[in-house]
């Protein structure tokens, strides 16, 4: 129980310092001339936080894009998380474990009309999982995704759905090939 107060006090810290860098940011008296280059640049990007029962799942993938012109975008991005389950002792069939899950994506979007959104993402995760008990492996692996998708874009947001070409039925990180999304962009 000590890991999930730590990791969720290193959460809370990292929103904190977020929050008071863009706050410090933003009272610059200085007037700056801004560069082209910067000018183009958005970020996006998401947080996580479930915890419950037993249960703590917190991730975090920032997420930069560079406007190339009004029809092209490109961008990085990064991904970090924890997952845990304990063990209910009281459930025969409950398996404890623990999961990290760290990478990055290459992502390009096309804007064909300003309210649709085109997507091709590529991601790479390096996945680390540690099991309780005897009867299942730890397995370290890297997963490959290549997402393709669709979304309706109102001003930085858009809501659509995205399809991993290279999704496989035992796939360990996605479920399923199709995915809902959100994107956000300041």
């Amino acid at each position: 129980m000590k890991l999930h107060a730590k990791i969720l006090k290193t959460f809370f810290y990292t929103l904190v310092f977020l929050n008071s860098a863009l706050l410090f940011s933003q009272q610059d008296s200085i007037p700056k001339t801004e560069s082209v280059f910067w000018k183009k640049v958005q970020f996006g990007g998401g947080l996580g936080l479930a915890v419950g029962n037993g249960f703590t799942n917190v991730s975090i993938s920032p997420t930069g894009y560079y406007n190339i012109d009004k029809t092209f975008t490109v961008g990085v991005g990064l991904t970090g998380s924890y997952v845990a389950q304990e063990q209910n002792p009281s459930n025969f069939n409950s398996i404890g474990y623990k999961s990290t899950i760290f990478g990055g994506s290459l992502i390009g979007l096309v804007h064909p009309i300003e309210e649709i959104q085109l997507s091709a993402e590529l991601e790479q995760l390096k996945v680390n999982r540690n099991f309780d008990g005897d009867f299942l492996i730890d397995d370290t692996f890297w997963n490959t995704a290549f997402f393709v998708g669709a979304g309706y874009r109102a001003q930085n947001l858009t809501v659509g759905i995205k399809y991993n070409l290279l999704h496989k039925d035992n796939n360990h990180v996605y479920s399923q090939a199709w995915a809902p999304f959100i994107r956000i962009m300041f």
